[in-house]
């Protein structure tokens, strides 16, 4: 559907008066920069002799990040998908899977601070950012769902999942952000 169009394309069709692509597929998309941020410093620094005694770890990181990379490509399009299919429950589990995987993409930032090349640092500083926001999106979109499906025991699993993820994806971007911050300034 919109992996293979042009991203103007899906800007436009963002913007116009559809009904899908919608927050959804917007929050999967920013979800998607986050992980190709990290996939990007990742390839920065491999072969880089200054950082040869973190090649494996590193090169685990790019392996992570270029599966959730692609996993939140295919979740821009399932988010439409879902939306005109009108099945609740599929208009749930999307949003609920952005929101997982970008609890697992963030926990890929810390390691780049120190292990991944000093020159990209700044991105790793976005592609947190990135990943809590699209996380804290797929969050309005699962909220919204569970209200739907009015599934109390399903909404009480679902919110207290998230809330706390969400605190815990909250504190790795700050300490990312104060920690690039610190070695940005010297």
């Amino acid at each position: 559907m919109y992996r293979d169009k042009t991203l103007k394309k899906y800007l436009d069709d963002l913007a116009a008066r559809l009904p899908a692509p919608g927050g959804g597929s917007a929050a999967a998309l920013a979800a998607g920069l986050g992980a190709s941020l990290i996939s990007m410093v990742a390839n920065f620094t491999l072969g880089n002799p200054k950082y040869a005694k973190f090649e494996d770890e590193i090169r685990n990181i790019l392996n992570q990040s270029e599966k959730l990379r692609a996993e939140f490509l295919n979740l821009v399009d399932l988010d439409v998908q879902a939306f005109r299919s009108k099945n609740l429950r599929s208009c749930l589990d999307v949003p609920l899977m952005i929101g997982r995987l970008c609890f697992e993409g963030i926990k890929l930032c810390p390691p780049l601070i120190t292990k991944g090349n000093k020159n990209l640092i700044s991105d790793v500083a976005v592609a947190a950012a990135l990943l809590e926001s699209a996380f804290a999106s797929a969050y309005h979109n699962v909220e919204i769902n569970l209200k739907f499906l009015k599934d109390l025991k399903l909404t009480s699993a679902v919110r207290k999942e998230f809330e706390q993820k969400g605190k815990k994806i909250k504190r790795i971007r700050q300490e990312t952000e104060e920690k690039v911050g610190q070695i940005i300034r010297g």
